[in-house]
């Protein structure tokens, strides 16, 4: 290694560092984050029945909300359908549980962010992924955007 070492431009001793904290150091050094760029939040909604999403950092499960996969007029429709949204935004305990979710994001995500990620990645689950999933993701992902995250959803079980 002496060798490479005598070339260097930059030579970081990690004896002290964790994985966390040496992270933190190259990313200053190296990466390409301006100051105040936005911190990316992917949300994806999932049916359990079709299993969990692989790389979630963090997973909600809605399935405690009313569904309208009961209403024979809904049952068809997706989440992103606007009698699916009227349907469960006339229940209060749906935008309670968004209010919830977001008081949570909004305390973890500058930690995440201070830690030195520069994306997490968020499942909402119902049981099949079509309605309440789809809903409540679509709804989180407007609240943080309005809060200047970059924000992408998928709806991953939405057509199954």
């Amino acid at each position: 290694m002496k060798s490479i070492r005598d070339h260097a431009d930059l030579i970081i001793d990690t004896s002290e560092h964790t994985v966390h904290t040496l992270r933190r150091v190259v990313v200053e050094k190296f990466g390409k984050f301006e100051k105040g760029t936005p911190f990316r939040v992917q949300v994806v909604s999932f049916g359990h029945k079709y299993g969990s999403p692989r790389d979630v950092d963090l997973m909600f499960d809605v399935r405690h909300l009313p569904n309208p996969f009961f209403d024979p007029k809904l049952k068809d429709l997706g989440g992103d359908d606007p009698k699916i949204v009227k349907f469960l935004r006339k229940h209060p305990e749906v935008e309670e549980t968004v209010d919830r979710f977001l008081d949570l994001l909004d305390y973890l995500l500058p930690f995440y962010k201070k830690e030195g990620k520069a994306y997490l990645t968020v499942g909402i689950g119902c049981t099949g992924g079509r309605h309440r999933s789809v809903m409540v993701a679509n709804r989180v992902a407007e609240l943080l955007k309005k809060q200047r995250f970059d924000v992408s959803v998928i709806h991953r079980d939405i057509q199954k």
